[in-house]
């Protein structure tokens, strides 16, 4: 007779035990294992019935790999697992974070499920209150009410549950959708002074409504995993704190989908880091880790989890109600009945109508901090037709630095590091036939000492980073970036853009001199939404979902604060006429 839980039509609760009845304890400890790619091989999927892989940032088939040679690894990866004793699909996951949005998810969904993965580490729900963080630019907002506005995205990447949906159960509608991941749980973006991994320090009341109010609405949304925080509440790990894993987020949230750790974090519960690591599996694990991102050790992993079990440390129950949790989300997700990657979804990848949601997402999210010396004569739109433009900075011409960190591999990187459109690219396909456009980078003193400029565009910002690398005490424009505007300024009319994934200090001096200037965050690949908008095809629609401070020392900022004098407050924008957006 055929097992239950290979039966599409039974009740997934059945199917789950069902299946957990039949499992060895080396197999359930298994499910409970994530490992990178670069580890894994048929042997190891087969023999220790791992639950999930992941791909690292970078970490592909080959470098710049396209979609089909990604499906086809992740479907060999697939069969491997199914070989084992009793074929249970793996979850494959990567950062997708392209981060309007309910149309968004649903294209990254596809883009993903095309490429045969099953799992995006995403949504960051991250409340973030300190742009000195080096992980700001993942951050909607440091307002919660817009950050909890934004986990609509969840509805796209995974499907819209239907209104009948059980609260708190995981939702995946079709297999061109993704399963989910919330995160940093939680207060990742509350930490003092922004540090990377640091301490947030608050009431459990404030931790609430300030960092945990979005979890509420991903949760409603059927979100199918959560991730831990390496950060701290009040000096102790979150991948640590019972409390807040499963006392509040488990039983007094009812999230009923799996609790995922960060990459290797389990080592960081330890000093020094990576000691004692079995007393870091059990603290982990017995806090409500249901899937630990090992991702190398998985032996030591599982020789440790299984020493625990067998000791008592660590309860059955306890692994029982882990692996029912990873089992829910794979039974959800539609893993057994469709494992494998559909090569029919292959020519969704960077398809023409994608880019234009890209580039739309970029035209409405670029924020107008000035338009003109005399608010009274506006000095965008650009004229299309003027007759000789100069184009300068770091960041005008580099694919590479429009997009930021995560992309190519962890930190970012430089230069042409995936098909799009530089800004410099889009400039010159937008103005007449007989507009000539001059670029240099950091423009020369005989170039600067002509006067034949209608005007210039100089286009600045960070080089990519992340995580702990990208932690920032000054926020000052790198790359010289104050130093090639003002000596442009000095010369001509110039409209300055910024690429950043945060507000950088602004200078008096510096804002005075420029004509106009746009905050483009990290536009991506699609360079022409910028256009789009400075040369008046499309108008202004942004708005900053971060106050945009003077100086360091006035952070942290808090809108609601009497003493909130803000260079340019939250909810500031100004479109082409100076009116200020609502």
């Amino acid at each position: 007779m055929e097992c239950v839980y290979k039966n599409p039509n039974a009740a997934i609760d059945d199917r789950i035990e069902d299946l957990l009845s039949q499992m060895t304890l080396k197999e359930k400890v298994g499910q409970m294992t994530q490992i990178e790619r670069r580890v894994a091989n048929h042997s190891v999927l087969k023999h220790f019935s791992i639950g999930s892989i992941l791909s690292a940032g970078g970490s592909g088939p080959f470098e710049k790999a396209p979609a089909s040679d990604w499906a086809e690894m992740v479907d060999g990866f697939q069969k491997a697992a199914l070989e084992s004793r009793l074929g249970i699909p793996l979850i494959y996951g990567i950062d997708a974070v392209h981060d309007l949005v309910k149309k968004i998810g649903l294209v990254t969904a596809l883009e993903v499920r095309a490429s045969g993965i099953h799992y995006t580490f995403a949504p960051c729900v991250a409340v973030c209150k300190d742009p000195r963080w080096g992980r700001s630019y993942e951050s909607y907002s440091e307002d919660t009410e817009v950050v909890r506005k934004m986990t609509t995205i969840i509805t796209g990447l995974q499907g819209e549950p239907p209104k009948d949906h059980p609260k708190g159960y995981p939702f995946v509608a079709e297999r061109t959708n993704v399963i989910v991941c919330a995160k940093h749980f939680v207060g990742d973006g509350g930490t003092y002074k922004g540090i990377n991994e640091g301490n947030t320090i608050a009431s459990y009341d404030d931790l609430e409504r300030i960092h945990m109010a979005p979890y509420l609405d991903c949760i409603s949304h059927g979100v199918s995993t959560i991730m831990a925080s390496y950060s701290s509440w009040n000096n102790r790990k979150m991948h640590e704190d019972r409390f807040l894993l499963t006392e509040v987020l488990k039983e007094k949230l009812g999230f009923k989908g799996f609790v995922i750790s960060d990459w290797e974090a389990l080592e960081r519960l330890s000093e020094p880091r990576g000691s004692n690591y079995r007393n870091c599996i059990l603290k982990a694990v017995n806090a409500g880790i249901d899937m630990v991102m090992v991702p190398f050790k998985y032996e030591h992993f599982v020789e440790d989890l299984l020493y625990l079990v067998e000791s008592g440390a660590v309860q059955m129950s306890r692994i029982n109600d882990a692996v029912q949790r990873i089992l829910r989300v794979k039974f959800v997700a539609g893993l057994f009945e469709y494992p494998f990657s559909d090569k029919s979804l292959l020519h969704t990848v960077g398809c023409k109508l994608h880019r234009e949601l890209a580039r739309e997402a970029v035209r409405k999210s670029l924020v107008l901090l000035k338009n003109g010396k005399n608010p009274k004569a506006p000095f965008l739109p650009l004229d299309k037709t003027a007759k000789k433009i100069l184009v300068a900075g770091s960041h005008a011409d580099d694919i590479g630095y429009q997009c930021g960190g995560w992309t190519g591999n962890w930190c970012g990187m430089k230069g042409r590091v995936t098909i799009g459109t530089t800004i410099l690219d889009a400039i010159k396909a937008t103005v007449g036939e007989k507009t000539e456009v001059i670029f240099e980078e950091y423009p020369t003193t005989e170039t600067l000492s002509r006067e034949d400029f209608s005007f210039s565009i100089v286009v600045v910002g960070e080089p990519p980073y992340a995580e702990t690398l990208g932690d920032n005490t000054e926020l000052e424009i790198p790359l010289n970036g104050d130093d090639v505007i003002n000596a442009v300024a000095d010369k001509m009319p110039t409209l300055a853009v910024l690429v950043s994934g945060r507000p950088l200090v602004l200078k008096p001096s510096t804002l005075e001199k420029v004509d106009a200037f746009v905050a483009a965050w990290l536009p991506g690949s699609e360079g022409n939404g910028i256009t789009d908008v400075i040369f008046g095809d499309y108008e202004f629609e942004g708005r900053l979902s971060f106050s945009w401070f003077k100086s360091v020392d006035q952070i942290p900022m808090n809108a609601a604060s009497n003493a909130y004098e803000a260079l340019f407050p939250l909810g500031y924008g100004l479109s082409s006429k100076n009116e200020l957006l609502k």
